[in-house]
């Protein structure tokens, strides 16, 4: 004979009994190019300064959030991946930022093409997150951890870049716990959607009441 529940009481479920996760949507850098990042920042490595490791840039498209079902969100992110085309990114300039007389990170900016900001602002919307900021695409290469200014000023960086990579996937990302270092990447759906001239194309030869 089992006991009833007494009044307020229920039982959870395993999903429900789990801490949420701190997760973020994100663009993985391509391993060459990642590495060839994080080796232009070694130059500060002798100022307070962090360096991203190689494994962990990335590109940043929903800030983080706390989420306390991670299948719901990998559901959410397949969704849109299932109609975005893949498409080129450019990473076309190496410089402090956001502010040059007081910056706080040495970035990667990236070409703010209509493919990368579709993107975007589908994922903000799939998430119900939204950003008052004007959009600059960037991967981060190093963290400031002192005065940014002095930084800049022994170790100046402004140097144009000539690199690209082709976005096949798009990434469901947790932050690593406190005291711990690492993203740890919890779902990377492929970009699935077609140009508009092949799904042109497929629409009109089909036949008849297909």
């Amino acid at each position: 004979m089992t006991s009833p529940d007494l009044p307020g009481q229920s039982e959870k479920s395993p999903a429900a009994s789990q801490p949420a996760a701190r997760v973020f949507v994100a663009l993985k850098v391509a391993p060459q190019i990642a590495a060839e990042l994080a080796h232009m920042a070694r130059v500060l490595e002798q100022l307070p300064v962090r360096v991203i490791a190689a494994d962990d840039i990335h590109l940043t498209l929903v800030p983080p959030w706390q989420e306390p079902s991670i299948p719901a969100a990998i559901e959410k992110l397949r969704r849109v991946a299932d109609q975005t085309v893949p498409f080129a990114l450019a990473f076309e300039r190496l410089c402090y930022g956001p502010h040059p007389r007081r910056p706080r990170l040495l970035w990667a900016e990236c070409g703010a093409g209509q493919e990368l900001a579709t993107l975007h602002a589908a994922l903000l919307a799939a998430f119900g997150q939204s950003e008052e900021r004007l959009f600059r695409p960037h991967v981060t290469i190093a963290r400031i951890r002192g005065n940014g200014a002095v930084v800049a000023r022994i170790q100046p960086i402004d140097r144009a870049l000539a690199l690209a990579q082709q976005v096949e996937t798009v990434e469901l990302m947790q932050s690593p716990p406190p005291g711990e270092v690492g993203y740890r990447v919890l779902a990377s759906p492929p970009l699935a959607g077609k140009p508009p001239r092949e799904a042109a194309h497929e629409r009109t030869s089909r036949p008849d009441g297909a």
